[in-house]
């Protein structure tokens, strides 16, 4: 019964929420409780859908025609397949389900309405109440998708939003040099490179390794090969035999929040300060500093500028609607304006 009853044959109406939450729609331009509880006792409905051997199989949608009738309920009313269709677009959480399955429940849906309105309970509080307010807050969904759709964003529109907002796009192509504390001396290096010019490893105390590391950008700022420096003193034995090479970095990237400051704030060849991490001190490099190409983002820019109309559509709303309280102390809703000039 429950799940029968779960998802409404009403369309889900309200806007679509972008993975972009920096331009989310505010809640508080739309009605945010729910109708009043007084919908028709569960009692009076079926607890369960008749057996599956019961139903119809259904044939191939791929195979009907849009004026095909696929079904006929018990009051002769026909439904087509482009009928059902729509009826799927309206309730999305029904696509996917058995086809006389959701059949049934829409039939079932139906012959309970068609009683309500035989007893002229959309007459009688507080049904009536409950409908209205019902119906209310779907108009409201729907002005709000038929804005959203209304949008005419551009080529134009989105190349702009790109050359102005390149932040977020930019990718940067890091190296770095690690100066390890505590723990073991890392292993010795016998390449050709370091044995040139090699002094026995030691463990330093992290004072040392932060003073070394420092020495090191100081090196590197005066015109030190940063290639080499890494074969002679990085400690990091999984990117030293690359060079230093950690990867292409994004704003997007899962990694520390000292770390990304670090390497997104650099330009193309310069280095960071020392960066403290558990084990060491890591100093980046920008090996190369360019962005995401417009073609491979133009979706997503998309979709941010229809969240960000959306945000704007709504707060035009909200900032135009008025609210006046006579005779009480009532305060205005947060972000809402008096709907007179202060009392001096």
């Amino acid at each position: 019964m429950t799940a029968l009853w779960a998802q409404s044959a009403l369309p889900q109406s309200a806007p679509p929420q972008s993975a972009l939450p920096q331009s989310a729609p505010p809640q508080s331009a739309l009605p945010q409780s729910a109708p009043p509880q007084s919908a028709p006792p569960q009692s009076a409905l079926p607890q369960s859908a008749p057996p599956q051997s019961a139903l119809p199989p259904a044939a191939s949608a791929a195979s009907e025609k849009s004026d095909t009738v696929i079904a006929i309920f018990d009051d002769g009313v026909k439904i087509t397949a482009g009928e059902y269709q729509t009826l799927l677009q309206a309730n999305p959480a029904w696509q996917g389900q058995d086809r006389a399955l959701v059949l049934h429940k829409y039939a079932v849906l139906r012959k309970a309405a068609a009683l309500a309105r035989s007893r002229k309970l959309d007459e009688k509080s507080p049904y009536k109440d409950a409908l209205e307010f019902s119906t209310m807050v779907t108009m409201a969904g729907f002005a709000s998708e038929d804005a959203l759709n209304s949008l005419d964003i551009g080529g134009a529109e989105i190349e702009k939003f790109y050359n102005e907002h390149k932040e977020p796009f930019k990718q940067i192509k890091v190296s770095a040099i690690k100066v390890a504390f505590g723990g073991t001396a890392p292993p010795e290096d016998n390449s050709s490179t370091a044995m040139a010019s090699r002094a026995p490893k030691k463990v330093l105390t992290e004072e040392e390794a932060k003073a070394k590391a420092e020495k090191l950008v100081a090196q590197i700022r005066s015109g030190a090969d940063f290639a080499r420096l890494v074969q002679l003193e990085s400690d990091d034995e999984t990117s030293k035999p690359k060079g230093g090479d950690l990867g292409t970095w994004h704003m997007t990237d899962n990694v520390p929040d000292a770390m990304r400051a670090a390497v997104l704030s650099l330009k193309e060849g310069e280095v960071s300060d020392p960066v403290r991490q558990s084990g060491g001190f890591y100093i980046f490099h920008a090996d190369s500093v360019t962005y995401t190409p417009l073609s491979q983002v133009s979706d997503t820019i998309y979709q941010q500028l229809r969240q960000m109309h959306a945000s704007e559509w709504l707060h035009d709303l909200d900032a135009n609607t008025k609210v006046e309280f006579p005779g009480s102390q009532e305060s205005p809703a947060p972000g809402a304006s008096p709907s007179g000039p202060a009392k001096q």
